[in-house]
């Protein structure tokens, strides 16, 4: 059985379609790439999985729990995180009551969600500034305090948007490690949003590229890369050169 289940999911702004018949499906472990232009649906479809938007058509499915018509709250509880591509941390709390207030989904005594919240804290390398304000943390410190906040939510499966944008070059190898580590140590399953192509293949066991609001290719890495349909419409005729790893998009 899928994980996560999306099932011929349409999405309407007015006369703007956001999402267009999109359907795949996630499997336990996986770590999936969501990839395409700006305006192709990605976070659109992220708000549609954890409730943020109703569908106009078709159905999200969390193993055997439908996901249409549930609060985000509900979503979350249920084992589904996210990040967001907008870093909006309480900025007057501090970064250790910013992961609190996450962990006090599942815990109603504050010294528990307090242990908690240092545990993952430790986890993303920022235990050390848990007594700083979130506002004062800068934009790679503040990636790493959004996977805390949803970690301590307890998800199974967690929709990563952006992790990487935003960020210099030599926080990325940080941010990868703990994707890797998400999987490799925590369990999770994830679906990741990602303009940084050098970076999405080489996490990806799979990725589905969308483009106009519509799938275009579903598959390992190698072979969306390849795809025609993907190159003339997001990657570039650079990327599929022969000399290879094409420039992030």
């Amino acid at each position: 059985m899928a994980l996560l289940a999306v099932e011929g999911i349409t999405k309407r702004f007015g006369g703007v379609v956001a999402n267009h018949n999109i359907s795949f499906a996630v499997q336990p472990g996986e770590i999936v790439g969501l990839i395409g232009p700006n305006g192709a649906g990605k976070s659109t479809l992220f708000e549609v999985i954890t409730g943020y938007y109703p569908p106009d058509e078709g159905d999200v499915w969390f193993e055997t729990q439908r996901l249409v018509g549930r609060r985000p709250d509900q979503v979350n509880r249920l084992g589904i995180g996210r990040t967001f591509q907008k870093l909006r941390p309480f900025r007057n709390m501090t970064v250790l009551e910013n992961v609190m207030v996450a962990a006090m989904q599942h815990r109603a005594d504050p010294a528990g969600a307090r242990q908690e919240a240092l545990r993952y804290l430790e986890f993303v390398e920022l235990a050390d500034k848990g007594d700083r304000y979130a506002g004062h943390l800068n934009t790679g410190e503040r990636k790493r305090l959004e996977l805390a906040r949803a970690m301590a939510t307890r998800p199974r499966l967690l929709l990563l948007d952006e992790v990487t944008g935003g960020v210099d070059q030599r926080t990325i190898p940080t941010l990868l490690q703990l994707i890797a580590r998400l999987r490799r140590d925590q369990g999770l399953t994830l679906v990741v949003i990602e303009h940084n192509m050098r970076v999405i293949m080489s996490i990806s066991d799979r990725i589905v590229a969308l483009h106009l609001g519509k799938v275009i290719a579903d598959g390992p890495p190698s072979a969306v890369g390849k795809d025609r349909r993907v190159i003339e419409a997001y990657l570039g005729e650079a990327f599929a050169t022969p000399a290879g790893a094409g420039p992030g998009a």
